[in-house]
């Protein structure tokens, strides 16, 4: 697992047990063909040191967060960040943005909510394997 990345990369902060969380790394992996997000849950040791490095750490977050340079995204502005990021058609996504932050942050919470009882949660937070492996932080 990687321990030093540019700080210019972006870094996914995921919930690490939740089943919606992992299915959404999953979904990343294979499409950011480049390898530019690297991955960390938040339950992590370093997950909690860049929350608290980007001001985030008194925050409840418990969702998706992307951190690229010194900014920080939360919850939807991180799902249309991370997609205009991936480029191609999920750029279709970007446009989103424009939709009033209180309306989209309510759907995202919504499914915040209910993602355990719909999706499921793990024992544990996933392991990578194979060249994915180092995309992730330690």
């Amino acid at each position: 697992m990687a321990t030093d990345v540019p700080r210019e990369d972006p870094i996914v902060l995921f919930d690490g047990v939740c089943n919606l969380c992992h299915g959404f790394v999953q979904f990343l992996v294979p499409r950011d063909t480049e390898g530019q997000f690297h991955f960390a849950s938040l339950q992590s040791d370093v997950g909690q040191r860049l929350l608290a490095e980007h001001g985030l750490a008194d925050h409840d977050l418990d969702s998706v967060v992307l951190l690229e340079g010194d900014d920080a995204y939360v919850k939807s502005d991180a799902v249309i960040r991370i997609a205009q990021l991936l480029g191609g058609v999920y750029r279709l996504l970007g446009p989103c943005r424009f939709l009033p932050r209180r309306f989209r942050d309510w759907a995202y919470d919504l499914v915040a909510r209910h993602r355990y009882r719909l999706f499921g949660q793990k024992e544990q937070c996933m392991l990578p394997t194979g060249n994915v492996r180092d995309r992730f932080l330690e």
